[in-house]
Parts: C-alpha cells; sequence; structure tokens
C-alpha cells in the first residue's frame, strides 16, 4: 500500500495547533452562550459532523464557509461476493465476457491486484437566507491501478505486472440544503442537489497483454474521472447535541438521470451514515462513525472498453458494503484560528459483499480543513 505523505503532514498540522488552541481552553455551557473575553462566540468542534461527511450542516444567512478535503482510499486484494479470491482463481474459473471478438480468450488473463485513489475536495458555501445554504464542490482526482497479465490464452503463467495512472477534475456537485426543523437539540435539513458531468469518461494507458504486447487502450470505468451523466443528489440529515455529546445521521443518493454519450451508466448509489461523538475540551472533539452503502451494476456498456479483465465488464461493479471509522475535530476558539476547523478520520472495512470479481476496499482516510466567516 502506498501511504501518501500528504496525510502525516495533516496530522502534524493537526497537532500543532492543538499546542495552539489548548492554551486557551474554557468550558462553555449548551445552556447559555457566552461571548469570550474578546467577544467571540465559542466554536463547538462537533457542531460539524466528522469530516468525511458531506453537505451535512447549514449556515445563518450571510455567512461563507470555505473548505479543504484530502481523501486517500487504499484497495487490495480481489472478492467475489464476500470470499477473498486469488488472481491464479479469477483466470481460471471467470469467463471473459467478450470470448469471440478477435483476440479474445475464453477467461479473464489480466487481473488488478492494488488500487490507490486520492481526492483534493475544494468546496464552498454560502446562504442567502436563514433556511437556505448553497453548496458547491470541485473535485480533483488521482487513480493507479496496479494488474498482473497471464501469459497466453490460458494457464496460471504470470507474464508481468503494469500500472495505468488517470488523473484530472471529476464531477462537480451542487447542493441546496433546507433547514426543515430545528429545536434545542435537535435539527434536520433536506438536501437537493445535483453532479454535473465535468470529468472525463475517456480517460486512456498503455497496458500488459497476454500476448506481450503494450497498447494503448481506453481504460476500464473505474479508472475513468468521472460519470459522465447528469446525477441526481438527495438526501436528509438529522443532527443532535446535548452537553458534550453530539449525535447524527444522514442519507444521501446518486441517482442517475440516464446513459452518457459512451452508451452507459454507472449504477446508482444509496448511502446510510450514522455517527456519535463526545467533546472533551472547548476546541477537540472525537468520533465514531458508521456507514453502509448500496451500489448498483452499470447499465449499458462503452464499446471501446474490451479487455480479458474483471474491470472491464459492467456487471462486475456495485454491491453492498459496511464500514466503521474512527475521527477527530479540532475548533479554533481565538486570533488567527478563530472559525478555523481541522479534521481528520480513518475508516476500515466491516462487510464487503461485491459483485464479480472487484478490488475490496481495506482503508479510507480523510482530512479536512474548514474555514466560516
Amino acid at each position: 500500500m502506498k501511504f501518501p505523505v500528504k496525510v502525516f503532514l495533516a496530522v502534524l498540522l493537526a497537532s500543532c495547533c492543538v499546542a495552539n488552541l489548548s492554551a486557551h481552553e474554557s468550558s462553555p455551557s449548551d445552556v447559555a452562550i457566552e461571548l469570550d473575553e474578546d467577544g467571540l462566540k465559542p466554536i463547538r468542534p462537533d457542531s460539524h459532523a466528522p469530516i468525511g461527511v458531506m453537505a451535512e450542516h447549514t449556515h445563518k444567512k450571510g455567512e461563507w464557509m470555505l473548505s479543504y478535503r484530502y481523501q486517500f482510499m487504499s484497495m487490495q486484494g480481489n472478492r467475489i461476493g464476500k470470499d477473498s479470491v486469488s488472481p491464479e482463481t479469477i483466470v481460471t474459473i471467470i469467463p471473459n465476457r467478450f470470448f469471440g471478438s478477435p483476440m479474445q480468450p475464453p477467461t479473464l488473463r489480466v487481473v488488478p491486484i492494488e488500487m490507490n485513489m486520492e481526492m483534493h475536495m475544494f468546496g464552498g458555501m454560502y446562504a442567502p437566507t436563514d433556511w437556505l445554504t448553497l453548496m458547491v464542490m470541485g473535485i480533483y482526482v488521482q487513480k493507479d491501478m496496479d494488474h498482473v497479465t497471464f501469459a497466453g490464452a490460458m494457464g496460471t503463467t504470470r507474464l508481468g505486472e503494469f500500472t495505468t495512472r488517470s488523473s484530472g477534475f471529476g464531477d462537480t456537485r451542487v447542493t441546496g440544503m433546507f433547514d426543515i426543523f430545528e429545536k434545542q437539540h435537535h435539527r434536520m435539513q433536506l438536501n437537493l442537489g445535483v453532479s454535473l458531468p465535468t470529468g472525463s469518461i475517456k480517460e486512456t494507458d498503455e497496458v500488459l497483454t497476454p500476448m506481450n504486447t503494450t497498447p494503448v487502450l481506453r481504460l476500464p470505468y473505474a479508472m475513468q474521472l468521472g460519470s459522465g451523466t447528469w446525477d441526481l443528489l438527495p438526501g436528509v440529515v438529522y443532527a443532535g447535541k446535548y452537553e458534550k455529546w453530539g449525535w447524527g445521521a444522514q442519507y444521501v443518493g446518486t441517482i442517475r438521470t440516464g446513459k452518457n454519450d459512451q452508451g452507459y451508466s454507472l449504477g446508482d448509489r444509496h448511502l446510510f451514515t450514522t455517527w456519535g461523538s463526545y467533546r472533551w475540551l472547548d476546541w477537540l472533539s472525537n468520533s465514531i462513525r458508521v456507514e453502509a452503502e448500496h451500489s448498483g451494476r452499470i447499465e449499458g456498456i462503452d464499446h471501446t472498453i474490451m479487455a480479458p479483465v474483471q474491470t472491464a465488464d459492467p456487471d462486475n461493479y456495485g454491491g453492498d458494503t459496511a464500514s466503521v471509522l474512527f475521527g477527530f475535530n479540532l475548533a479554533g476558539q481565538r486570533g488567527v484560528l478563530h472559525n478555523h476547523r481541522l479534521a481528520l478520520e480513518i475508516g476500515f472495512p466491516v462487510y464487503q459483499n461485491l459483485n464479480g470479481p472487484q478490488l475490496e476496499t481495506d482503508m479510507v482516510i480523510t482530512s479536512g480543513w474548514q474555514y466560516a466567516f
């Protein structure tokens, strides 16, 4: 696993801020909000959800917020349903969807063994009214996938390994968040958003074939940068807090509105997450979160994606997963750090039931910065 140095830098930056923030520790109450000696309102570190949850809070009229998130996902090893499988098993028992076309063997001959994905997410929020907050998020994506190629049309002799890469801007999200209920320690919001197809779906790279050639081909769906479709992003959020405790839940969907100009649409996604947090200090809270997701298979096919590899088959996408994630939030209280937030969350899968042979997820790390004004 290629663990990025950027994550360590994020943790180091957060640690430096802890030293600065701890010098200003105080004990605000949830019952009566008091201003500090500088006339500033205390900032609860847990008033936002864990950093891996997005579009989960709103702002008051006239407020802005800027944010940056960095996410790293590591995938290693393959799974069919709930069971782990070796590359040798895959090339022995899994039929090649494209068998019968020229130069296509009867079984798969190329197997992905590891994938790392990095995402840089840049967000902006603005509240034109007390009941509506608007959000836009742009994403820059970097993907690397390592493969092993087996020699010839059959057998388990390894020919060699190769890596494909793609990078660029992904799809852009625009969301309206509506406050529908707020009373004492509880609040709810409704999200209505759309994902704009700004990410490329025509990425190419050099591959190693079973015949020991290295042509440049269009990469499979998992290595493309966007969906190519206009997608609806409905969601609902509940959040609560009492004294030093915080909790919440969110549902968010990704609903494809049709096929893209290459003839396919990614599967719909339905994600549910719930979390709890505890505020240890005015500026520090920890969280634990559970996330469950269902995603569908790809519908249709890009006829330029044709290779004896599992990622070229639209049926080998989607499934059901569940993860547990642990995080912490830091909130600046005074001086230049006031209204700045730093957060980190790390998650591990506890359940994966995947369609067809797919790479399984090992870990997801999200770090982020937020500034409201």
